[in-house]
């Protein structure tokens, strides 16, 4: 009996002891304390597991190539011919379990090869969006070697069949004229049809998405990420700890610990961090100098839709229009943007019932509207007449007023109100004009706030609009295609006359030419 109590006694403090450690362990976790070797973009500071901006890119690399539609032996490949990190021993095996490892998106999952993982959330700080992870697990069918073509199919992994829910084929005709005609299949369904049934669909909001696919690329967006993920202090930091490292690898070789040709091995993948990192560091100075904020979108989208209107020869020459996009181009924007297309049968007919975008589009672009930012088209019935009119979120009086004191640099912008009756769904507008065009609508009021069981009889709206006699501000076109009028600058010269006027720009878009114009 006493041995038996002993041994229980004995097997409780146990349990107890375990169960304090995987507590305190949790607990660790959860403050960042990983208890792995750090993997690449990582390393380990205070035991605590923070990004290492040395080698953070290289990880952004390899997300946005699978992403794009490499595999995981093409990018080891091309890591290979560069000599990533001085390395020529990259493998597939490596790519595939870096892209896999869900510490990138900030989680983490302790015991993952036991039969009852745990799973942590949030840990540490991530370097890509749990978005961007999730379309990358999407990515492996799509990127398997089976669905390599020598055509090039739009919509190939994006259409589903509507009976039977799987994935669609992809088939193409070549007539003697030389023109490709592409059609999609399921075999187990019978059913096939033209990709001129998509083509038709998509191309009713095709122009938004190019349009949208221009700001991204633009300058706005990726320093605007630049400044926020990378801040100075930390690069400095960084900088600082390399030049320790170099320093440590040089009395290591004089101590006899390296050979030569090792010594030089370590101290180039050294000195090559060092550079990627002044580089970036001088980046973050000249966004800092620029001041560029998300309102700097909407300016150059206002900006844009107006010399579409007045400058529209020079802006058609300017913008790269869908049309203009080769097939292969076309298919790796879709590939881009659109996660799936949903089909739907009527009778025989097969019809496009809803497309879903990617959350990693969808989810900063929302973020963006929500607050003000960016804007939407919405159909609008001008008289007897289907339009479309821009339209756009809350933003308070004074940043409102910013925008348009900034644009009236480039054009003479008009400002009006208008009164919308929430039960028509009808503006009535305050003035009448022959030649004119709406560049803007925008609430007064945050009614989504207001007001959010519509209840309210009439919203209040702002209205943006210029004359078709209005002329441009500035001596030289190019201006208003290559930058956009500087916040900082408050002196503006409001006048009708095209003559010269001084008004600081930024430009639209970053490269080396332009900081040397800045300087």
């Amino acid at each position: 009996m006493i041995s038996r109590l002993l041994m229980s006694v004995s097997q409780n403090e146990v349990e107890r002891t375990s169960e304090r450690t995987k507590i305190g362990l949790a607990g660790a976790i959860k403050s960042g304390h990983i208890p792995h070797v750090a993997p690449l973009g990582y390393k380990h500071e205070y035991k605590r597991l923070v990004i290492d901006y040395s080698t953070k890119d290289i990880v952004v690399r390899i997300f946005d190539l699978y992403y794009n539609g490499y595999s995981y032996q093409k990018i080891s490949n091309l890591f290979n011919e560069e000599k990533v990190l001085g390395k020529d021993n990259w493998r597939d095996s490596t790519i595939q379990t870096i892209l896999e490892n869900e510490i990138y998106k900030g989680d983490f999952i302790h015991g993952k090869r036991t039969k009852h993982p745990t799973y942590y959330e949030d840990v540490v700080e991530p370097i890509i969006s749990k978005e961007m992870w999730s379309d990358c697990q999407v990515q492996k069918k799509k990127n398997s070697r089976s669905y390599q073509r020598t055509l090039t199919y739009l919509y190939l992994q994006k259409l589903k069949c509507p009976k039977c829910n799987r994935i669609l084929g992809g088939k193409a005709t070549t007539k003697k004229n030389g023109n490709a005609y592409f059609y999609y299949y399921c075999n187990d369904c019978k059913i096939e049809f033209k990709e001129k049934v998509i083509n038709d669909y998509v191309n009713q909001f095709i122009s938004e998405l190019v349009e949208y696919d221009s700001v991204v690329n633009q300058f706005f967006l990726p320093m605007i990420k630049q400044k926020f993920y990378e801040p100075r202090e930390q690069l400095e930091k960084e900088i600082k700890e390399q030049n320790n490292k170099l320093e440590r690898i040089k009395k290591a070789y004089i101590n006899g610990v390296f050979e030569l040709k090792e010594y030089n091995e370590e101290k180039k993948i050294v000195e090559n961090a060092i550079n990627e990192l002044e580089s970036k560091l001088e980046i973050t100075d000249y966004t800092e100098e620029l001041k560029f904020t998300p309102k700097d979108i909407l300016l150059k989208r206002d900006i844009d839709f107006i010399d579409k209107v007045k400058l529209n020869k020079e802006y058609q020459a300017r913008t790269k229009m869908w049309k203009d996009y080769t097939r292969q181009e076309q298919a790796e924007l879709i590939m881009k943007y659109v996660d799936d297309i949903e089909l739907a049968l009527v009778g025989n007919e097969v019809i496009v019932k809803q497309i879903n975008f990617r959350d990693s589009i969808c989810k900063p672009c929302q973020e963006l509207y929500d607050n003000g930012y960016i804007d939407t088209t919405k159909p609008m019935i001008l008289g007897n007449v289907l339009g479309s009119v821009r339209f756009s979120n809350y933003l308070p009086e004074e940043e409102v007023g910013k925008i348009i004191m900034r644009l009236r640099q480039y054009y003479d912008v008009h400002y009006t109100e208008a009164t919308y009756y929430v039960d028509k769904q009808m503006f009535y507008f305050n003035f009448a004009e022959d030649n004119s065009a709406i560049v803007r609508v925008f609430p007064l009021k945050d009614y989504y706030k207001l007001d959010p069981e519509g209840k309210m009889e009439t919203y209040e709206f702002g209205i943006l609009y210029i004359n078709e006699e209005d002329k441009f501000q500035m001596q030289e076109i190019d201006t208003a295609f290559d930058y956009i009028p500087d916040e900082t600058n408050d002196s503006v010269i409001y006048t009708k006359e095209p003559i010269p006027i001084s008004v600081g720009v930024k430009p639209v878009k970053f490269c080396e030419e332009m900081q040397e114009e800045t300087n």
